[in-house]
Order: structure tokens, then sequence, then C-alpha cells
């Protein structure tokens, strides 16, 4: 049996200095970092969601910043209600219940629709000034994240010897160009913006979670995120048509360019995601990850097909055998 959510001792005392005093305290989520979520219900005040993230291991200094951001844009993320940073506990506006992927799974609204409106709130995204000294979403960055997959994945299933030097090597040939492009030209990149991290909200609009990663990067990477998720099946079709009303509204985008370089950057993301995976059931406990792992590769396939991914691929095909992609994680998503 699971044991219940506790929220920190800290958290009445927190409360009762935001004007909170006695409020009920329920537990709501976590996610895949040290951060938790409690709802907060107070007579007087109504709902607000706790947040505890303890400073041993979260800095929760980024998300304020780009909630403070966003919602100076007015781009709908949660409100800061009060914060204590050296407890690690934030009081955040509530979006209540009604997150996109949960509300698709049940089929309760149109899905082309809700996509079309995130895709419209992306753009809103990067046509806003980024926050000051954001850092860049550049080459040594997406190089750690690639070797993730060398680090965690590759020993999980088995393959001790790693040809890193061929790997960096063939990343390097692959999204150099990208890499320069994305330092001309930045936008804002939240790095985690797909269904799960995306509310309906009672108004209409849609609500950001989770973007305390963000930095500044190319325009293609969010709209992967959001097309090509790991969590949930968005249907090829739906995705052309997605990229499609993306570019009528980025007309300054080069479109054959910014194609090659949204699967470069999805094939990145979607290897990181299968380190990502594999290190939270490895590291941390948290085996509920893999059941993705065989949608994951099937994504990562389709990247690698795209002939600016050739020397990624060769890499693939010389070094990470067909048993161990996708047919590896069979069983556990099914």
């Amino acid at each position: 049996m699971a044991v219940p959510m506790k929220p920190p001792t800290t958290a009445p005392h927190f409360l009762a200095q935001a004007g909170w005093e006695g409020a009920e305290i329920h537990p709501l989520a976590g996610d895949a970092s040290f951060r938790r979520y409690f709802r907060v219900h107070h007579p007087d005040h109504g709902d607000a969601v706790l947040m505890d993230a303890p400073p041993e291991h979260e800095d929760s200094r980024p998300f304020i910043q780009i909630a403070e951001h966003l919602d100076a844009q007015g781009i709908r993320a949660p409100r800061i209600l009060a914060k204590d940073l050296d407890a690690g506990l934030l009081l955040l506006e509530d979006f209540g219940d009604k997150r996109v992927a949960p509300v698709l799974a049940k089929a309760e609204a149109d899905e082309p629709q809700i996509y079309r409106q995130a895709v419209d709130e992306l753009v809103r995204v990067q046509e806003a000034p980024l926050p000051n000294d954001l850092p860049l979403y550049g080459e040594a960055v997406l190089t750690r994240e690639v070797d993730l997959f060398t680090d965690w994945y590759l020993p999980a299933v088995g393959q001790g010897e790693v040809d890193v030097e061929g790997w960096h090597a063939a990343w390097r040939q692959t999204w150099n160009d990208v890499a320069k492009r994305t330092a001309e030209h930045p936008v804002l990149v939240l790095r985690d913006y797909h269904a799960d991290n995306l509310m309906l909200l009672d108004d209409g609009r849609l609500g950001l979670l989770d973007f305390q990663d963000a930095l500044a990067g190319h325009a293609a990477y969010d709209l992967v995120s959001l097309l090509q998720d790991a969590r949930r099946d968005v249907a090829p079709s739906l995705e052309t048509q997605m990229r499609d009303h993306f570019l009528d509204l980025r007309s300054d985008l080069d479109r054959d360019q910014f194609l090659a370089d949204y699967e470069v950057l999805g094939a990145q993301r979607n290897v990181k995601i299968l380190g990502i995976f594999t290190r939270l059931w490895k590291r941390d406990g948290k085996p509920n990850y893999l059941k993705w792992q065989s949608r994951v590769w099937g994504l990562v396939e389709r990247n690698l097909s795209h002939p600016a991914l050739k020397p990624v691929a060769d890499w693939f095909d010389a070094h990470v055998p067909t048993a161990l992609r996708a047919e590896a994680w069979e069983e556990e998503r099914a």
C-alpha cells in the first residue's frame, strides 16, 4: 500500500505567514524531480497549490523568474502568491484539474482544436522578448543531454562498451548548423511543453506548467516537445497539420530548413528522454517511466530517417541493434 504523501512540517507556518492560516492541505502530485505539490483550501481565499521544492535538491528561483516573465507578457503561468526560498516553499495560483492529457484521454475535448490552441500559445511565448541573462540552449547542453543515453540507457540493456568519441562526432556533424541558427535567433524554450504540462482554464485559455528549466533555444524545440509526446500518441497527420499551422504563423522561418532542424532536435530530445526514463528507473526507483520507452523509440526511428540525421543514424546502426531498441520494451508497454 502506498504511503500517503505528507506536507513538509514547515508548511503550516509558511501558510500562516502568507495569510492562509488553518488552510487544509491535501496531496496533489509529484513529478520526475524532487518537487511535490499539494492543494491548499482556505474558507476565505479558496484554493491554491503548495509547491515543496527542497532547496538542497531544487532551486526555485528559475521557476519564479520564468513564471513572472510569462505573466508579464500576458501568458498564463501560475501566479506566485507567497514564497520562502529558504524552506523551498511556494504558494501558487491553482489552475484546477483539467490537465490536457487526461482530458484528451477521456475524449472530453476536441484534440485538433486543443493542439491548435497550444501552437498559438507557443508562438506567443516565442514572440515575447527573452528574459534577461537566460543561458543558451547550445551545443554544450545538447551534448550533455544526449550523453544520458550512453550513460544510462545502453548499460541498462547490457551494452557496456560505448563508442563515445564516435557518438559525439556524429552529433556534432548533425547539429553544427542548428546550434549556429539557435545562437543567431534564440527564443524562449520551456523544454517540457506538452499535454501533461498544459491546463484548460475556466476562461478558455491554456495555462502553462513546468517551465523552470527554460533556456534561450531554437524555435523548433518546444514544437517537437508538443507534437512528439513521450507520454501519448499524436497521430502523424495531426503532427503535420500542427507543424503547418505553426509555420503559417511563423512565416519568417525557412520552411525546409525548419523541418530539418525539427527532426534533428526531435532526435536529440527523444534520445535524451530514453536516457532520463532509464535513469529514473535505475537511480531513482521509478520504473513506471519505462512503459513509454517503446513509444519514444518509435519517435527516434522516425527522426533518424531524415537525411539530416544520417551520421547519427549510422552510429545507431553500428552500435545499437534492433533488439536493444523498441523491441526491448514492448512487454513494458503492453
